[in-house]
């Protein structure tokens, strides 16, 4: 017997559902200018944003079809460190384990030069072992400019389609007032979002430092984890 279009639509539907809603990678500067204390704000602030109650919440709205988050530091070309593999997060112990492998790393640093195309190359490697997942997000964090290796818009090709690359940019508060070297922040933006940011919807946000790192990767979260229209109990809340 054959199946009615309904009956079809629901089949194609109910298989939509068993996959996760998105699959995010987060992609941690660990170049040459980032030292040691600030690398412990950049991945202290990471496990903050995603423990705090407004993230927390997103994460768990739909368990039945979770995020699936994978994180990795970079910086040269020969240097892509896989903090965490892929993890669904299914259920809050899920969550509290990834928060505790976060905060327990310690950066194995491989080089020195900023290698934005590589590591963009190696997320989409990761993104490529989850092709069910309904969205696909590369999170970028990056307190400088490409300077060895392709360039981000040289490897956008292949395999970028269904990506969107966001980008938290790590500007240094301190060169307004010249106290200290470094790019100044929307300076900084502005490379990326012509150079760096990619896809549909692709946004970038400023931290003013690495102290800022966590109040802006809270915020930037919240912006990439927005729920499908279709999984909201209340879209007019």
């Amino acid at each position: 017997m054959r199946l009615t279009w309904l009956a079809l639509l629901f089949v194609i539907w109910a298989g939509a559902t068993s996959a996760c809603r998105q699959a995010l990678v987060l992609a941690l500067d660990v170049s040459g200018s980032v030292d040691g204390l600030e690398y412990q704000q950049q991945v202290s602030g990471l496990a903050f944003a995603l423990g705090h109650p407004d993230i927390r919440a997103i994460l768990l709205a739909d368990t039945d079809n979770p995020v699936t988050l994978a994180v990795f530091e970079w910086s040269s070309r020969n240097h892509q460190f896989l903090i965490l593999p892929w993890t669904d997060i299914d259920s809050a112990a899920a969550l509290e384990g990834v928060i505790a492998r976060i905060e327990s790393h310690r950066k194995v640093r491989a080089g020195l030069k900023t290698a934005l195309g590589t590591a963009l190359s190696f997320g989409r490697g990761l993104l490529a072992q989850r092709p069910a997942c309904w969205k696909h997000t590369i999170d970028v964090s990056g307190d400088g400019r490409n300077n060895v290796g392709p360039l981000p818009r040289q490897v956008y090709g292949a395999g970028f389609d269904r990506i969107t690359v966001n980008a938290l940019v790590i500007g240094n508060p301190r060169v307004a007032s010249g106290e200290g070297p470094g790019i100044e922040p929307n300076d900084l933006r502005t490379y990326f979002e012509a150079e760096v940011i990619h896809g549909p919807g692709a946004f970038a946000l400023v931290a003013n430092g690495y102290a800022d790192y966590a109040r802006a990767m809270k915020r930037k979260l919240e912006r990439e984890l927005e729920l499908p229209f279709f999984s909201r109990v209340n879209p007019d809340r």
